[in-house]
């Protein structure tokens, strides 16, 4: 079986939506039985190649979403279902910002699933490492010794974030400080991914255009994009 880590771009629609079905019934198995579902047998070849992946969870009310957990594999250390099998999992019961999720909850969240590319290692200076990254396209991980931080392709879209926020945001996630990533000893990556969400509890998957969806939020706002944009 080929061995190549999966890239999010080689990725259809459908698989993306058997990869969200996916994560819902490992966390329904998990809370009903108590244990780790097997992996399916008989998926598109892709899904057995490496892969990495985040599986977020969030609770739906009438249409307002909140994160309800968000945990995942940085590299593509298992094949790409199992990924989304064991993160679903941890999503819903190991994340320590939230008390573990129980079974009367599943009707009530939603899934998404995020595969993610092989990390980009950024300039070490402030103007490239400003120039290096893409709202809308990219997500950031910042690393130094044993600290670090990653945040997904979709906070700083959902946040209004632009470039500098972004990297300052990654910084604090990493437990360093807010312009560490000015500091050359300090290494920033960045990732694509593809991901795909259910629209509703149960409902229907669809990718989310990343791009797009932070154009269309500063549309809405009333926001100039110029003017999130930082002196490089």
């Amino acid at each position: 079986m080929e061995q190549r880590p999966v890239d999010p771009a080689e990725l259809s629609d459908d698989v993306g939506e058997l990869l969200v079905k996916i994560a819902r019934q490992s966390v329904e198995h998990y809370l009903t039985k108590g244990s780790i579902m097997l992996t399916p047998e008989g998926l598109p070849s892709v899904v057995y190649r490496p892969g990495a992946a985040f599986v977020t969870i969030e609770t739906y009310e009438s249409g307002r979403k909140s994160l309800r957990g968000c945990i995942g594999f940085i590299e593509p250390v298992r094949p790409l279902v199992r990924s989304v099998i064991e993160v679903a999992v941890e999503a819903a019961v190991n994340d320590p910002r939230f008390v573990p999720m129980d079974r009367s909850e599943l009707d009530s969240v939603i899934f998404e699933v995020s595969v993610l590319s092989a990390l980009e290692e950024a300039p070490k200076d402030r103007r490239g490492r400003l120039s290096f990254v893409k709202i809308g396209r990219d997500g950031l991980v910042v690393e130094r010794g044993f600290y670090r931080g990653l945040l997904l392709p979709e906070v700083p879209v959902e946040n209004l974030w632009d470039a500098e926020t972004f990297l300052s945001e990654t910084c604090i996630k990493a437990g360093l400080w807010p312009d560490c990533w000015l500091d050359e000893r300090v290494k920033v990556y960045r990732f694509r991914t593809a991901t795909w969400t259910e629209e509703t509890p149960k409902g229907r998957v669809r990718r989310r255009d990343l791009a797009a969806e932070y154009e269309q939020t500063l549309r809405e706002v009333d926001v100039d994009p110029a003017d999130l944009a930082r002196a490089i």
